[in-house]
C-alpha cells in the first residue's frame, strides 16, 4: 500500500482564481498561464479545468503546448519563449500555437519561408531577459512588411520586472516605454499583465493579461499572502504522521542536532521531505497544520521525513494527515521561512507525490 503523501488539487479554487483574474483585468481578455506543468499542479488537469473559461493558454515551450493539444483542447496556445528550432514554426501553424518571437534568429527562421503561424513580438522595456529594444521596432516592422509576414503578427508583449513591489517606480516606467514603443501600430494587440499587474491600481493591461501564479492561490505581491489578496489555495500538500515520541529536555532531533528540546516535548515524524519537493531550508518554526491546528517544524528537513512539534496538537496520532501547505498554512508562509517564493515550492513538488484532483 503506498504512503498517503499527496497533493490534493482543488479545481474549483483554480477556477475561482481565474475568474478573479479576469474580473481584475477589466476590459482586457485573459489568457491562463499554465507553464511548468501547470505550476506543478498538472498541466492537463489545469487546462481541462479552465477549458470553459480560458480563451487562450500560455506556456513556456512547444512541448507544453502539445500536452494541451494531446488532452483534446483546441484553444490557441501562446509560447512565451517562442520557438527553439525553425521546424517548430510549421507545428505552430498547424496546431494554432502563437510563438512570442524575441530574437533575430527566430525572425530569420520566419523569413526563410514555409508555414507562417500567427505570432507576437517581445519588446524589451527594461527586464533585459528577452526581446527587441523599442528603437529596433520600426526596422523590424519594415522587414516584416517587406517579407509578407506582417499580416500574421498579432501584436506586442512585454514583461514587468518589479510589478510585485508597489514602492518601485519601474512598472510605471516600463508601461510608458511600452506604450510609446508600440503606439505607431494601434491595430495590433498588446499584452503586459503578469499576475502582479492585476493588483496594481490603475495599471493598464491593454488587450490581454497573463495571470500565472495567482491562478494557483499563491501571492505575486511583496508583503501580501495569497489569502490576503482574496485568492484560494489550489494545492494542499499533505503527508501522514508516521511516528510520535517524547523528546526529553536536552535531547536533539535529526541531522546536525540543530534543534534541542528545552523541555520535554511531544514530537511527530511526517512522511515527507526534500525528496518530495518540500524545501530543505525550511527549519524550526516553519508552520504546518494537523486537523486545522497550526504546529511548527523542528530541526532539519530530511530527504523523506521531517519533524513537527505536537505540543499544540495533543490529540494527534499516527496516521493523521499533516498539511504542509494549503488552506490553513499558505504556501507563501512556508516559502518565506525557507528563503524562497511560492512559485518554487509549487513547481518543485516531485513526481513521487501523486496529484489528486478534487
Amino acid at each position: 500500500m503506498p504512503r498517503s503523501t499527496v497533493a490534493h488539487i482543488d479545481l474549483d479554487a483554480l477556477r475561482f482564481n481565474y475568474r478573479l483574474a479576469r474580473e481584475k483585468a477589466g476590459i482586457a481578455r485573459t489568457m491562463a498561464v499554465i507553464k511548468a506543468d501547470g505550476y506543478g499542479h498538472g498541466i492537463t488537469a489545469v487546462a481541462s479545468a479552465l477549458a470553459n473559461d480560458a480563451e487562450k493558454y500560455a506556456v513556456a515551450c512547444i512541448e507544453e503546448a502539445f500536452a494541451i493539444r494531446n488532452s483534446g483542447l483546441t484553444q490557441p496556445v501562446v509560447l512565451l519563449q517562442g520557438v527553439h528550432a525553425r521546424g517548430d514554426l510549421a507545428d505552430c501553424q498547424a496546431q494554432g500555437f502563437e510563438p512570442v518571437l524575441h530574437s533575430t534568429q527566430q525572425l530569420q527562421w520566419l523569413a526563410a519561408g514555409g508555414p507562417t503561424p500567427t505570432f507576437w513580438l517581445k519588446v524589451n522595456t527594461g527586464m533585459n531577459r528577452l526581446g527587441f529594444r523599442p528603437d529596433e521596432l520600426p526596422a523590424l516592422m519594415n522587414t516584416l512588411d517587406a517579407g509578407g509576414q506582417r499580416a500574421q503578427l498579432l501584436g506586442f508583449v512585454t514583461h514587468f520586472a518589479c510589478a510585485d513591489d508597489l514602492e518601485s517606480p519601474m512598472t510605471d516606467e516600463q508601461t510608458r516605454c511600452f506604450d510609446a514603443a508600440t503606439a505607431a501600430w494601434p491595430d495590433l494587440m498588446r499584452s503586459v499583465g503578469n499576475s502582479a499587474a492585476h493588483f496594481r491600481a490603475g495599471q493598464c493591461l491593454y488587450d490581454w493579461s497573463r495571470p500565472g501564479i495567482m491562478l494557483y492561490g499563491a501571492s505575486p505581491m511583496i508583503g501580501a499572502t495569497g489569502a490576503e489578496l482574496g485568492l484560494r489555495a489550489v494545492m494542499t500538500l499533505q503527508a501522514p504522521l508516521i511516528s510520535t515520541r517524547m523528546v526529553r529536555a536536552g535531547e536533539s532531533v535529526g541531522y546536525g542536532a540543530s534543534w534541542v528540546a528545552e523541555t520535554d516535548t511531544r514530537m511527530g515524524m511526517v512522511a515527507i521531505g526534500y525528496g518530495d519537493g518540500y524545501p530543505r531550508h525550511a527549519g524550526t518554526g516553519t508552520p504546518a497544520a494537523i486537523g486545522g491546528q497550526r504546529v511548527r517544524l523542528l530541526g532539519r528537513v530530511s530527504m523523506d521525513m521531517l519533524a513537527v512539534d505536537l505540543t499544540k496538537a495533543p490529540e494527534a496520532r499516527e496516521g493523521d494527515a499533516v498539511e504542509l501547505w494549503g488552506p490553513t498554512v499558505g504556501v507563501d508562509e512556508v516559502a518565506a521561512c525557507a528563503g524562497t517564493i511560492g512559485y518554487e515550492l509549487l513547481t518543485g513538488v516531485t513526481a513521487r507525490v501523486p496529484r489528486i484532483c478534487l
